[in-house]
């Protein structure tokens, strides 16, 4: 786009907002009769709000506090009464309460194992074992013979415990190995 002499061009005649025209100041209009009346209104109010709070305020009836004299009988009469007596006997119960502590033996269901994936072909199986010794974790490759051709599957384990499972299980995670089920070891 090229350059516009905006100074020296001729100003517009047919624009309303000519920046070039001298501007015409109209005369204030003149507040109408309704605003009058609702700006007289509103100082008549305002000046009944401010006499009444200069009433109360020096009014001999607000100045002093209000005190009742109360009388002995009043006194007695507005004391707490005892607390009822209770229905229920359970407080006491718990308090004399004997609890019975068994003795538990904690099963556990054995050693667990983890089985992170089964392939028909030992190159995947060795490479999926190659990815989990790069994150930290050791595994073996077991096989099974299936109903036409033998399973390659990658294992770890066994685990005394499960959450050490799944503590593995997680840390595979986090390196984008996935899909690691935590089965009882058999």
């Amino acid at each position: 786009m090229s350059n516009q002499d905006y100074i020296a061009r001729t100003p517009s005649k047919k624009k309303k907002n000519n920046p070039y025209k001298a501007q015409q100041v109209e005369p204030a209009a003149k507040l109408s009769v309704k605003a009058k009346v609702t700006g007289l209104l509103v100082l008549v109010l305002l000046s009944t709000f401010a006499y009444g709070l200069w009433l109360l305020k020096t009014s001999p009836t607000t100045k002093a506090p209000l005190t009742e004299h109360i009388s002995a009988t009043t006194k007695k009469e507005r004391a707490i009464p005892e607390p009822p007596k209770e229905k229920w006997t359970y407080v006491e119960n718990l308090k004399t309460k004997e609890v019975e502590v068994g003795q538990y033996e904690v099963k556990q269901n054995g050693p667990y194992k983890m089985q992170c994936g089964s392939f028909k072909s030992n190159a995947q199986a060795e490479s999926l074992k190659a990815k989990m010794a790069f994150a930290g974790i050791e595994s073996k490759i077991q096989t099974a013979q299936g109903k036409y051709n033998v399973w390659y599957k990658v294992v770890l384990g066994p685990y005394a415990r499960k959450r050490t499972a799944e503590q593995d299980k997680h840390k595979l995670r986090n390196n984008k190995i996935n899909g690691c089920q935590i089965w009882l070891w058999q």
